[in-house]
């Protein structure tokens, strides 16, 4: 049992068209559509019903906090195993700006790279009863020969995220999305949930009459990074959905704080209203390029 791709969940968490949902009977959870939020009761009722043998928390585009100790008492009231997906919110995590499911989960799962800041790759953590049957699925049941530079890349990773440098940066990523939320809101964007406690936000563009795709590439020309996204409730083709999602790890990186972010989300509402200039936009890169002078990705953050 794991969230509904279009409510903010991930292929892998049981979506139809994934081998999980292809080769397990799957149970969709969904978001309260009056809030946007994780409806804790309502999941444990689904849990009731379908006894499923694993439950999946985490996330793709959700961008609220997750009660993981909640998860971890619906799935023992079910007799599940719990396995936690914080691919997303791991750098979030390990700098103390967010839950940990650590001490409530089975299996917790992760990428290394997002807003861990890290090389591409992933890791699973698991209680120790889980050891052998994990390992064993691993290798040799899934992968070949491991790489060595990866590995040692991971370490210098995780080296930072012990540091106070890296805690501030966590802790700076949410407070850059919570004001890059707000201004768009200003701006009469209608955010997912109303707004953010971690790195993501999800913009509902329907009230805007537009489509994520085609704002998503007119950012992109701009210098923009986001992706067009589905959206709960969404009627829109998955391939032309009717959001955004964006985040604010990279520009957190590059040392921008909240003045950047109010900046980023006038250019993102003149993108917006401007979607077929291209005149405005490429005025748009102009600016979004001297920004990014004046913050350079460096050698080392910490």
């Amino acid at each position: 049992m794991g969230l509904s791709l279009p409510h903010g969940g991930h292929l892998t968490h049981g979506w139809k068209v994934s081998y999980t949902g292809k080769f397990f009977n799957s149970v969709q959870y969904e978001l309260d559509p009056a809030t946007g939020r994780l409806d804790y009761n309502k999941i444990a009722d689904l849990a009731k019903q379908h006894k499923p043998k694993i439950i999946i928390s985490g996330s793709s585009a959700y961008p609220r906090a997750i009660d993981f100790k909640a998860f971890d008492e619906i799935a023992k009231s079910v007799g599940a195993f719990h396995v936690s997906d914080i691919a997303h919110i791991a750098g979030l995590v390990a700098g103390g700006a967010h839950q940990s499911p650590i001490p409530f989960a089975d299996v917790v799962t992760t990428t290394t790279h997002k807003s861990l800041r890290g090389p591409r790759g992933g890791m699973i953590l698991f209680k120790e009863q889980h050891a052998a049957a994990v390992n064993k699925a691993v290798f040799p049941g899934l992968q070949g020969g491991p790489h060595i530079h990866t590995i040692s890349a991971l370490a210098v990773c995780l080296g930072e995220a012990l540091t106070p440098a890296f805690k501030a940066y966590a802790a700076q990523i949410v407070t850059n999305a919570r004001k890059l939320a707000e201004k768009l809101m200003e701006y009469g964007f209608n955010l997912v949930s109303g707004g953010t406690d971690n790195h993501l936000i999800l913009i509902d563009l329907r009230n805007k009459n537009l489509s994520g795709k085609p704002l998503a590439k007119a950012l992109d020309r701009a210098h923009l990074e986001c992706n067009y996204n589905s959206v709960p409730g969404d009627t829109a083709p998955p391939f032309n959905p009717s959001g955004l999602r964006l985040g604010t790890p990279a520009t957190t990186t590059r040392g921008m704080k909240e003045p950047q972010m109010e900046l980023i989300a006038g250019w993102i509402k003149t993108v917006a209203e401007n979607i077929d200039n291209e005149t405005v936009i490429k005025k748009v890169a102009g600016e979004v390029d001297a920004l990014c002078k004046q913050f350079p990705v460096k050698e080392s953050f910490v």
